[in-house]
Parts: structure tokens; sequence; C-alpha cells
């Protein structure tokens, strides 16, 4: 099991065998609607938590070879809620470049969103400025401010797959995010579906 660890981890390939072909073939759950424009979309990036897979599709359909391994946070069970938690944030997502990062071509994950935010005012974890500042950024298609009690700075970057080493963070080996970034608009910005 290993052995087979490691030679997956240099491998980097696209996942042979499991990936689907159209997003019909990926569960959704009931809170995403399939009538939501944004799978449609001609650059989305998918990630199956359970499945430790990152897929890209164009309207629809798998972008050939773009389905990879990934590791996720050390806490891979649920969603993100706070700082330091270790979980992978889950839900609706819009991405944009991240230029400069200790992490191999990193791409920014703008978390949180508005749910994570509007459950983290209610929970008290965020005050109503910050709540405020959080809006105004997603409006502006901007990162939302990434050092609130509800954690920052959730990426998708390289470092490899093999575990789940992340505090939060989606990593890929690095020919596989070099791979997927050549697929993606200018600016990485896209949409961001990310499954339980």
């Amino acid at each position: 099991m290993l052995l087979s660890m490691m030679l997956w981890a240099s491998s980097a390939q696209a996942v042979p065998g499991t990936c689907p072909k159209t997003l019909d073939e990926i569960p959704l759950p009931l809170t995403v609607e399939r009538t939501d424009p944004r799978l449609q979309g001609p650059a989305l990036i998918v990630v199956e938590k359970k499945r430790r897979r990152i897929y890209q599709l164009k309207s629809g359909a798998l972008v050939e070879g773009a389905c990879w391994k990934i590791g996720l946070g050390f806490a891979v069970i649920g969603h993100k809620k706070q700082q330091g938690d270790g979980k992978t944030p889950q839900g609706w997502y819009r991405t944009s470049d991240k230029p400069t990062s200790q992490f191999y071509a990193a791409i920014a994950v703008h978390y949180p969103n508005l749910a994570d935010a509007a459950v983290g005012r209610a929970a008290g974890r965020i005050n109503t400025r910050q709540l405020a500042a959080v809006e105004a950024a997603l409006a502006g298609d901007e990162k939302p401010p990434q050092n609130t009690p509800l954690g920052g700075e959730i990426l998708i970057h390289g470092g490899g797959s093999a575990t789940d080493w992340t505090l939060g963070c989606i990593a890929m080996e690095n020919a596989d995010i070099d791979a997927l970034r050549a697929g993606l608009p200018p600016g990485m910005r896209t949409d961001l579906l990310v499954l339980p």
C-alpha cells in the first residue's frame, strides 16, 4: 500500500478509470441545484473531498485528462468554521491567482463565502463590521478578508497529494496543478464547488 502511494505520488498524472465524464456522474448534495448556471461554466473546478479528487469541467463535461488526486486539510470530515480547525471548506467559491505564496502555483479560494460569513456572524465568531467587509469583497468578485476568526488563506496549491497534510487547503502534485492552471481563465478567476 505504501509503495503504491509512493508510486502514485511520483506519477503526477490524471487518475485513470475513476474520473466522471460529465457532471451528471458526480453526486451533488441537495443544497446544490443541478440547474445552477455555474455548473455549466467554461472552467468549473469541482472537488470531491470524500474521493480526494479535483476535476475541471467545461459546459458540464470533464476536460480531457482534468481529473487529479488531492490532499486536504488534516481534519477531513466536515466544513471549515474557524481558524485552525484543519478543515477544507465546502460549497461554492470563486478563485483567483495567488502569485506570491510559499506554496507552489497557488490559486486563492475566496473563503469565506456569504453563507460562511452569515453562519460565523450568527455564532458570534465575527462581528457585523467583519461580515460587511466579507460581503463587500465578494460583491466586487474579490477575495474576502483573510484575517478573521473564520480563517483564511485557503488555496489550491502544489506540494503533494499523497496525504491530508494541509491546514485546510487543497494540495495537488506540482505537475497536476500546472495542468489545472493551464486550463483556467486569466487571473485563475473561475467558480469552484467543493463537495463533501
